[in-house]
């Protein structure tokens, strides 16, 4: 099936996060796209809705088979029944992993800049939050693991919390940078915890690894979190994954589950789940080859007519980082200047210090709108317009 991703589908009025506007605001801002989901995934709601009856559901054989089909087809991600957890969300389980890994009061791990909640859970839930820089170089973000290494030591790390692919740099990490950092927390005795929402957005000419696929001999210390929300544009259904390796560790994080009943999902989100697993590759691959697009427009937007503006090519996802410090010294101003245009992005200094003047650009929709946010962009930043 062909799907057609320069439809426009109106989505203010709808109670939706991200066109909450009562203006013709651009909304280029909190990531989720702005596609019809597959159709699959669609014919699955339907099908659910007319059966009629919407009781308490649980996980069943064939959405196990297809998690498992499709993380070791992909990522050569052995998995069984026994070592998949389902969640609400990412961010539940984050806080989750901080209860099973720290104590309150002790030291977590994180790089900046990152998703704003690995940064905001840490605190909420009364554990120390250290932070480790990332390096920039050659149009692109690098683990610091010396720093990384010395924080550890410093501060007494327990838990180290890994985004890959990385938000919002768009970074995946190599083979080579993993198992560095596998060793260093090996050494240390630190738990890592590895999100990996972003993994089926990655780009052509990279190479997306699990974690956990590193972790032989350290499993008791590994887990990975990952969900459809993101690969599929169902971030209106809550659900998520929690895979782990080590017996002991899976029933600790279940039995925690339980204490507040968060192991469990609803019924549509295994519904879907299952569906965008076993149906949902043809839609996700013509998704990547359109987002893929709109990232060559958006860099030869911005050479041509903000060349100060400094792009991080995304290897993963369909955020760009953009540097636009050439353009003003307040973070707040930078952001009001977007919005004065009616265009929104994410203001990056709220994935830390590192965030500084940098904007979050989401290029996940229909091409025209890309392209009349991009004209509101150069509008704002410059005094004469040069519109596509």
């Amino acid at each position: 099936m062909l799907y057609n991703f320069d439809e426009i589908i109106d989505r203010r009025h709808t109670g939706s996060l991200k066109w909450h506007y009562s203006d013709d605001t651009i909304a280029l801002w909190v990531a989720d796209m702005d596609f019809r989901a597959a159709q699959p995934i669609l014919n699955t709601i339907e099908r659910v809705g007319h059966h009629g009856v919407l009781g308490y559901t649980k996980p069943t054989a064939a959405l196990y088979q297809a998690i498992i089909n499709w993380h070791g087809s992909r990522y050569g991600l052995a998995l069984d029944k026994q070592h998949i957890l389902f969640s609400h969300g990412v961010i539940p389980s984050l806080a989750l992993m901080l209860r099973i890994f720290t104590e309150a009061g002790e030291a977590v791990l994180v790089n900046d800049p990152i998703y704003t909640p690995f940064m905001t859970k840490v605190r909420d839930n009364g554990r120390r939050l250290i932070l480790s820089p990332l390096t920039e170089a050659e149009g692109r973000y690098h683990l610091d693991l010396v720093d990384i290494e010395a924080k550890i030591v410093e501060h007494e790390v327990k838990l180290y919390l890994l985004c890959n692919p990385h938000n919002p740099g768009g970074r995946v990490w190599t083979a080579d940078k993993l198992e560095a950092l596998l060793v260093i927390c090996k050494r240390h005795d630190v738990a890592i915890v590895s999100d990996e929402i972003h993994q089926d957005l990655t780009l052509s000419g990279h190479e997306f690894i699990p974690f956990l696929t590193l972790a032989k001999g350290y499993e008791h210390k590994v887990v990975s979190i990952t969900s459809m929300t993101k690969s599929f544009n169902v971030a209106g259904i809550k659900g998520a994954m929690i895979f782990a390796k080590d017996e002991a560790l899976i029933e600790q994080m279940s039995q925690q589950q339980r204490l507040s009943d968060e192991h469990d999902l609803n019924l549509f989100a295994y519904e879907v789940m299952a569906s965008a697993y076993e149906q949902g590759g043809e839609w996700l691959a013509q998704a990547l080859t359109y987002i893929e697009a709109n990232i060559d427009l958006v860099c030869d937007f911005l050479e041509k007519h903000l060349p100060n503006i400094k792009v991080m090519r995304p290897e993963a996802s369909y955020l760009i980082w953009l540097d636009c410090s050439a353009y003003g010294q307040d973070d707040q101003t930078l952001y009001n200047q977007f919005r004065d245009a009616k265009v929104e992005l994410s203001g990056g200094i709220q994935y830390g210090n590192e965030g500084h003047l940098k904007m979050r650009l989401n290029v996940a929709c229909p091409q025209v709108i890309l392209i009349e946010g991009l004209n509101r962009m150069y509008t704002a930043l410059s005094d004469m317009s040069q519109p596509l």
